[in-house]
């Protein structure tokens, strides 16, 4: 019977971390790899590949765009007995696309056109008092 792999991907280093005695980006950015590589292959990883995927994403309300991300592909042969885990690492709950997707820094949802158009029209007595100056 052929050997099962398992794989797993993880995104690629995006700029070098200060380390002693290792000067220079160039430097920086092969000795975080390095350690990234270091890494996987203790927990049991053989470094497979590098690629470069294009990845769309919405930007605003209306618009998408393209975004190149570079990732490390990672294997390692499944012993016998061992089920082939299908389920991604870090799952996510499915959110239908019409619904608010959350800022992943701030945890906040962005306003929804309807949201925005409402906020235009607020005529609360507190937010006027402090924006117009007083008439004599």
């Amino acid at each position: 019977m052929p050997a099962t792999f398992e794989y797993k991907v993880i995104p690629a280093p995006a700029k070098g971390r200060k380390a002693p005695g290792v000067k220079g980006a160039e430097a920086r950015f092969a000795h975080t790899l390095e350690a990234a590589l270091n890494e996987m292959a203790a927990e049991g990883w053989e470094y497979l590949r590098s690629d470069i995927l294009p990845s769309e994403e919405r930007q605003g309300l209306t618009l998408s765009h393209t975004v190149y991300r570079s990732v490390l592909v990672f294997q390692r042969v499944l012993q016998e007995g061992e089920r082939l885990n299908t389920e991604p690492a870090q799952a996510e709950e499915a959110v239908p696309d019409n619904e608010a997707e959350t800022d992943e820094q701030d945890g906040i949802a962005p306003e929804t056109a309807s949201d925005a158009a409402q906020g235009d029209m607020d005529t609360s007595d507190e937010t006027d008092a402090e924006a117009r100056p007083e008439r004599p």
